[in-house]
């Protein structure tokens, strides 16, 4: 998941440890991710790690929107803090190119560690540089996808189920297509449910970072929107800006316009979480990430939520990729026993185990278990988006191609500037000169 652009926010909170060293151990690397349950999960897990090799670990997690400048500069400072580094997936080709991180090729195969092991989408997204080679930069460490969740409650209620079915003479639930899913926002937007006024949907519309973008994808991809030729590697022309695009556009635009709560004109993953954890809202895009936390949440979470992987539009499916790899920096003065941890780390028992602790295992030992899609109730759905992702640029520039997107998509959409086809020819306009500059055009 790319979590917020490196020059696009200032910097903020310093990061906080989560773990100290014991006194005894004669090794300690640290380990640097964000924030979130998925990294207290992993410091959990990798007691097993300390166990078993005697190196102890420490851990520096930075609250997600300060993560990547945090990151970033540490890197491009070549700072010895971290001796490995779960990096967002854009970061892969200008930490490649930049000597940031190990090239672990080699270690791969001495170690016998197959990428054919884990998914194919992962290891495209999180490992690959160039994409689409075998240059491998990372281990895929925690698969991810944008997903939805619903009021499984207020959609089994017997009134709300014949009205709707009054209304659009079918049933209600879970939406097929992103038409059917509008309709349901639609239809839930400013009801009263349980003595409250509610609203459609919880989507992503915040500019500063990554927010807008990684929300209108959803409707992009399944409508047909491609980053560039197959064949024509930076050609744009009739991809970004195809007659389908412009349909998806306008409808994330109408979602957004329709059926979201007041003044959701900022609103990423926490104002997400908030609007769904406080009953406000129907339907919520986030990330699959969340969802172990929000099904266990006391007031929105077990029989009342449920969970969709992302409906299909006039193209068919689509998704937006997330999630992160595993990756030893290059300036580590421990990278014997960093790359120590990437071999633990790479286990199917570790793997499988990762995955019950609520972390998001890409290895195919895991998810390819006949049993996987009943070891939680979005599993199942996990699956299937995580073979339909796909993933934003992951060129050096991609924090300048990311921010175009932003402010050209939230101008549309919230702001209400020009029209879908214009957006989108501006975004082409914007990466071309993008890509002049570094030479690929």
């Amino acid at each position: 998941m790319r979590k917020l652009v490196a020059s696009a926010i200032a910097l903020a909170a310093s990061a906080f440890v989560a773990v100290a060293p014991t006194a005894s151990s004669a090794k300690t690397i640290t380990l640097c991710w964000a924030a979130w349950d998925p990294a207290n999960a992993l410091v959990e897990l990798s007691k097993d790690f300390t166990a078993k090799s005697g190196v102890d670990m420490k851990f520096e997690f930075v609250p997600w929107p300060n993560f990547a400048d945090r990151m970033l500069n540490e890197l491009n400072s070549k700072g010895k803090l971290c001796d490995l580094l779960i990096g967002d997936s854009q970061w892969i080709g200008g930490a490649a190119e930049n000597g940031h991180y190990v090239k672990l090729n080699d270690f791969f195969g001495k170690e016998g560690i197959k990428m054919d092991d884990f998914m194919p989408a992962t290891v495209l997204g999180y490992s690959e540089w160039p994409k689409g080679t075998p240059n491998y930069w990372a281990l895929p460490a925690m698969g991810d996808a944008l997903g939805w969740t619903y009021r499984k409650d207020w959609f089994a209620k017997p009134e709300l189920r014949a009205e709707f079915k009054k209304q659009y003479n079918r049933e209600l639930e879970v939406p097929k297509t992103l038409d059917e899913l509008t309709d349901i926002a639609k239809f839930f937007q400013g009801r009263e449910v349980d003595g409250k006024k509610v609203y459609g949907a919880a989507i992503f519309t915040e500019r500063g970072s990554e927010g807008i973008t990684m929300g209108v994808s959803n409707f992009l991809y399944p409508n047909g929107f491609k980053y560039q030729d197959p064949k024509k590697p930076y050609s744009m022309e009739g991809f970004v800006n195809s007659d389908g695009a412009v349909k998806g556009l306008e409808a994330y635009k109408a979602l957004y316009k329709c059926c979201t709560p007041p003044g959701y004109t900022d609103a990423y993953m926490g104002e997400g979480l908030d609007a769904f954890k406080s009953g406000q809202v129907a339907l919520q895009m986030n990330w699959f990430a969340f969802f172990p936390g929000l099904y266990k949440d006391e007031k929105v979470g077990g029989d009342k939520i449920g969970f969709f992987v992302n409906p299909k539009g006039a193209a068919g499916s689509g998704s937006q990729l997330g999630g992160q790899g595993l990756s030893v920096v290059s300036y580590s003065p421990n990278q014997k026993e960093a790359l120590d941890y990437i071999k633990w780390f790479a286990n199917p028992d570790v793997q499988k185990k990762w995955w019950s602790m609520g972390g998001y295992s890409a290895h195919k030992a895991v998810l390819n278990d006949p049993g996987f899609a009943k070891t939680a109730p979005f599993a199942a759905d996990f699956l299937v988006a995580m073979g339909q992702v796909v993933d934003f640029w992951a060129d050096p520039s991609y924090a300048q191609l990311l921010l175009a997107e932003q402010k050209r998509i939230h101008d549309y959409v919230v702001a209400d500037k020009g029209t879908a086809k214009e957006a989108l020819d501006g975004i082409i306009k914007d990466w071309t000169k993008v890509f002049k500059d570094d030479g690929k055009l």
